[in-house]
C-alpha cells in the first residue's frame, strides 16, 4: 500500500517536494514505516546520518492528526506526517 509522508521542519530536507511516498506491506506499523524511511534515506542520501537521527526521533502524526506510536496499525493507503523534534528535543 502507498503511504504519503507528508514532511515538516527538518525533514523537509529529506526531498525537493513537501512528501514523500513509499510502499508498505499491508498492516503494518509505524515501526515498519520508520525502517522504509531509513531505507529511503540510505539509498537518496547515502545513509545521511543526520537524517537517520531525524527519523529515529521523530514522533508521527494520522491523518486524524494524531500523534501515533511505533505500535500503530497502518491497515490502508493514507498520509501521514513525520513531526521531527524542535531544538534538539
Amino acid at each position: 500500500m502507498k503511504i504519503k509522508i507528508e514532511l515538516y521542519g527538518a525533514s523537509k530536507d529529506f526531498s525537493s517536494e513537501n512528501s514523500i511516498e513509499l510502499d508498505l506491506k499491508n498492516n503494518s506499523h509505524i515501526k515498519d514505516l520508520r525502517n522504509e524511511l531509513i531505507k529511503f534515506i540510505d539509498k537518496k542520501h547515502n545513509g545521511n546520518t543526520n537524517f537517520c537521527q531525524i527519523v529515529k526521533s521523530s514522533a508521527f502524526c494520522s491523518e486524524d492528526n494524531n500523534i501515533v506510536h511505533d505500535d500503530y496499525l497502518i491497515s490502508k493507503e493514507q498520509k501521514i506526517a513525520i513531526i521531527p523534534p524542535i531544538a534538539g528535543g
